[in-house]
């Protein structure tokens, strides 16, 4: 369980501290009875998010440590997305959900690299992207950000600069 303080994961929502767990009545399965709820704050979006400390139906987890973040941040150069090759629309948003699904950093860094080198081919080709990437790229990068931010203690807008520092740090060496 969580503490009141602590940072986590909430699904698609990304980052969020937790301001307090409190017991609240609620109805479970037709059925009125007490349970524990934490009271959620979105680091990087308003509102405030109610959900029970027990609920299976959205990933929670905690936020990834610092030293994570810099390990997978390191291994940028080593990793090679492909890109979607969806024949459809319908294809590709599958896809990039399915991405998103997973829940993890790695997977959204996967997501955006594969969707920056598409983007890269279409600008080669004169071409736009399209607009399911665009949502997805944004999406992927809000939650890759949000957490990296989290977890390395910096400012949500210092993550890509800080990224590309350690890029050029790490092909120095």
């Amino acid at each position: 369980m969580f503490q009141p303080g602590e940072l986590l994961v909430y699904g698609s929502t990304g980052v969020c501290q937790v301001l307090s767990i409190d017991q609240r009545q609620d109805y479970v399965n037709g059925v009125k009875q007490s349970r524990l709820y934490y009271q959620l704050k979105p680091l990087y979006q308003g509102g405030v998010i109610y959900t029970p400390v027990d609920n299976d139906k959205v990933v929670m987890r905690p936020v990834i440590s610092r030293e994570d973040a810099e390990t997978l941040i390191d291994s940028i150069p080593a990793l090679r997305p492909a890109v979607c090759p969806a024949a459809t629309t319908q294809a590709l948003t599958q896809h990039y959900q399915t991405s998103l699904r997973r829940h993890s950093c790695r997977s959204l860094m996967e997501l955006t690299m594969s969707i920056h080198q598409k983007r890269r081919k279409a600008e080669a080709q004169n071409r736009r992207l399209g607009m399911v990437d665009e949502r997805f790229m944004k999406q992927a990068e809000q939650l890759l950000f949000g957490e990296l931010a989290a977890a390395l203690d910096i400012p949500y807008d210092e993550v890509q600069p800080y990224i590309a520092n350690r890029m050029q740090t790490c092909a120095k060496v």
